[in-house]
């Protein structure tokens, strides 16, 4: 199958039976969702959603978290992974909002990534989510998952993993097409013991013909 017929079938089976796909963080406005993204990292969004309802009520906009004190701000973020430096980065980003954006999350790629905490991955979910812009953010779920499926090929890295998915994804359908794989990832094509069997994917799934081989 020609890569092109495998991503039309993918897209087809996930606009039929998964019309609406979006995060499952808990967000209000794109300050909130920045900081949910950056707590997102290497954590689940269950225990995100744990705590950003008590954290953003102490701190709900870049003002307050700039000015918030580090032990505080991690005590109340210390359940998540890695508290330490999501803290200082939190910290940071709002400070640098304050210094060069006026306080508002910016709505482009660039200016996304000058702010501490914040990479390709985490702007491009801010763009897709928070903006509605066309962008594919590709986390692990969805570099494993176009790997296995074969709309990648022997992606590097995740910048190589986009390139290749925006070569062929239509620009309408790239922001649900990112929830489709995460979600798809999450539940479905997990990294340990992946439900082939449950999956209606299987049929143009490079990773399933494989395991028919064995």
């Amino acid at each position: 199958m020609i890569k092109k017929e495998r991503f039309r079938k993918v897209i087809d089976y996930f606009t039929t039976h998964m019309p609406v796909a979006e995060t499952e963080l808990t967000y209000e406005n794109p300050f909130s969702l920045l900081v949910a993204v950056i707590l997102s990292a290497q954590c689940t969004d269950r225990r995100v959603n744990m705590i950003t309802p008590v954290l953003l009520s102490r701190y709900p906009d870049a003002a307050s978290m700039a000015e918030a004190n580090s032990g505080e701000l991690f005590e109340m973020i210390k359940s998540c992974s890695y508290p330490n430096n999501k803290a200082k980065h939190l910290i940071a980003m709002s400070r640098t909002l304050i210094d060069k954006f006026d306080g508002a999350v910016p709505d482009n790629l660039e200016d996304l990534q000058k702010l501490p905490g914040v990479g390709r991955k985490t702007a491009n979910v801010i763009l897709s989510v928070a903006f509605h812009k066309p962008a594919m953010a590709v986390d692990t779920h969805v570099f494993r998952v176009s790997e296995r499926i074969g709309l990648t090929t022997r992606a590097k890295n995740p910048y190589d993993a986009e390139l290749q998915l925006l070569k062929y994804i239509p620009e309408e359908k790239l922001s649900l097409a990112h929830h489709w794989l995460i979600l798809h990832g999450r539940y479905i094509c997990t990294a340990r013991n992946p439900k082939c069997s449950e999956c209606g994917l299987r049929a143009f799934c490079t990773y399933y013909e494989k395991s028919l081989d064995k």
